[in-house]
């Protein structure tokens, strides 16, 4: 993989002018520091192009002299971003460049959809604003939806509490050099808990847009996770922690102001997109704002991203019309499904869709955060795969800061029920694990489940190739060291047109 160049600052106008022809109008704003302490990234890639994003930031104004003053903060003017996006790292060959406007509104976010690219391909981008350079990040187009590449990787992550350890594992999983990365949730913690950090919030929890702000601003500074972003394009869902932990559909657990809190959720939710390289908001306020969807690669592959928390119902006990998804959302899913022709189709939701026995011996638990507690819904979305008739459904996860590997059947009672689809859930980034106690339980009490590891740290890497998709669970040796090393810890192969778990 190419090295990525640190951030530099240009030392004039008129040089950066000789590297951006064409665009010497736009007003070449000066810094006294580096506006992209947080980097660049891509995302939602197609044949034709990717969303590029980056956040410019400023300095927190000096105290006023008098402790008693009351300050309010001038307002900070939008900004133009120069955007350039080349074939090679030096940028000797651009084939794309304009100008993004950041305004304030958005956190002087830049979020550009590039169009007028060729399918399957390396890329190289960065932004300008001013004198300011930002570091340079790469990216890759899907390939055309008529073509076979015949190969592709892909990393899928969760879980990554920013006080529990360092992103030793983004760092490796950059290295490893995949065409994508999905990441299924818990990119930011609302919250503190656990024992042991090696790092801290240095405030407590959120719950208002400048708060989220901050949130996002303290992970996204971390290097790891930078690289990572600059390595390759993202999809990206989100799962509770992003607003509030357990939080379904317009309610949250110890929560009773409803009005109090939805304007706490859509302030979470346009954080996550200020901070997020999706494609440019289309106007209006937060009170929703979609991220499933379906992304194809080819004839090689679909990843359909699922949303579980926006829309879910309560998690109340009985009722079979409980929905985890909502009902538009389940028949958008049942027509996308229906669509998908790919050799292997991928279901990227945020935990794990099998059933997971909590409790040892003859009596039974589960937890109703999960798709346990959603029985019919999990029947439903079963149907919905199963009418598809899809040729190879895998089904990817995260949340439970533990490794899995599962055959997802209709009756996991059943040890001779077929089997539907192979799931794979990654454990987490850094997030604090099960105990071995609670892990030993659920090997023991559900057979389904053919791997279960929760002493381990890392992600997951998927290989798809014509004949077969091997899953790597790669693990760091100790997520409290910032220089942490990775290694394979298991690999898996699922079978073309035999659904099942291998191992390798």
């Amino acid at each position: 993989m190419p090295s990525l160049p640190r951030r530099r600052l240009l030392a004039s106008g008129l040089a950066a002018a000789a590297l951006w022809p064409g665009l010497a109008g736009v007003r070449a704003a000066r810094f006294t520091h580096d506006p992209f302490t947080l980097g660049v990234a891509s995302g939602c890639p197609t044949p034709e192009g990717v969303v590029l994003w980056t956040r410019l930031t400023f300095p927190e104004p000096p105290a006023p002299a008098n402790p008693f003053a009351v300050v309010q903060a001038a307002p900070l003017p939008p900004m133009d971003l120069l955007w350039e996006v080349a074939e090679d790292e030096g940028f000797g060959r651009v084939v794309r460049q304009g100008v993004v406007r950041a305004v304030e509104a958005f956190a002087h976010s830049a979020h550009v959809a590039v169009t007028g690219l060729r399918p399957d391909r390396w890329y190289f981008y960065r932004f300008r604003a001013g004198e300011a350079l930002s570091p340079t990040g790469r990216t890759r187009t899907a390939p055309a939806g008529d073509v076979d590449p015949g190969r592709f990787r892909f990393a899928f992550a969760a879980c990554q509490q920013y006080e529990q350890g360092y992103y030793a594992a983004l760092r490796d999983m950059a290295q490893r050099d995949p065409d994508l990365i999905v990441h299924l949730g818990d990119y930011i913690y609302e919250m503190s808990y656990g024992a042991g950090h090696v790092r801290s919030h240095g405030t407590g929890n959120p719950t208002t847009l400048r708060e989220y702000r901050d949130r996002y601003a303290l992970y996204k500074s971390d290097p790891d996770l930078q690289a990572a972003h600059a390595a390759a394009p993202w999809l990206v869902i989100w799962d509770d922690h992003e607003v509030i932990n357990n939080y379904h559909g317009e309610e949250a657990p110890g929560v009773t102001d409803g009005p109090g809190f939805l304007r706490q959720r859509a302030a979470a939710y346009q954080a996550c997109y200020e901070h997020m390289p999706v494609p440019p908001h289309a106007g209006g306020d937060f009170a929703r704002f979609r991220i499933h969807g379906q992304h194809r690669f080819g004839t090689l592959l679909d990843i359909t991203l699922l949303d579980s928390r926006q829309y879910r119902t309560p998690p109340q006990a009985g009722g079979a019309g409980r929905s985890y998804l909502g009902a538009e959302q389940e028949a958008w899913l049942d027509r996308s499904l229906q669509q998908s022709h790919a050799r292997w189709s991928v279901i990227a939701q945020q935990t794990l869709l099998s059933e997971r026995d909590l409790e040892a011996g003859s009596a039974t638990r589960y937890s109703g955060d999960t798709w346990d507690g959603y029985r019919a819904a999990r029947g439903r979305l079963l149907d919905s795969v199963q009418r598809a008739g899809l040729a190879n459904p895998l089904v990817i996860g995260g949340d439970l800061h533990a490794f899995y590997a599962a055959e997802v059947k209709r009756d996991f009672a059943a040890p001779d029920a077929p089997v539907l689809a192979t799931e794979f859930v990654t454990g987490s980034i850094t997030s604090n694990p099960p105990s071995a106690r609670a892990m030993a339980t659920v090997a023991a009490e559900n057979p389904h489940l053919k791997f279960a590891s929760g002493g381990q740290h890392g992600y997951a890497m998927a290989e798809l190739g014509r004949g077969q998709a091997q899953v790597d669970f790669i693990a760091v040796s100790d997520r409290r060291d910032p220089a942490a090393t990775a290694r394979v810890a298991q690999s898996f192969a699922v079978l073309n047109g035999r659904p099942g778990v291998n191992r390798l």
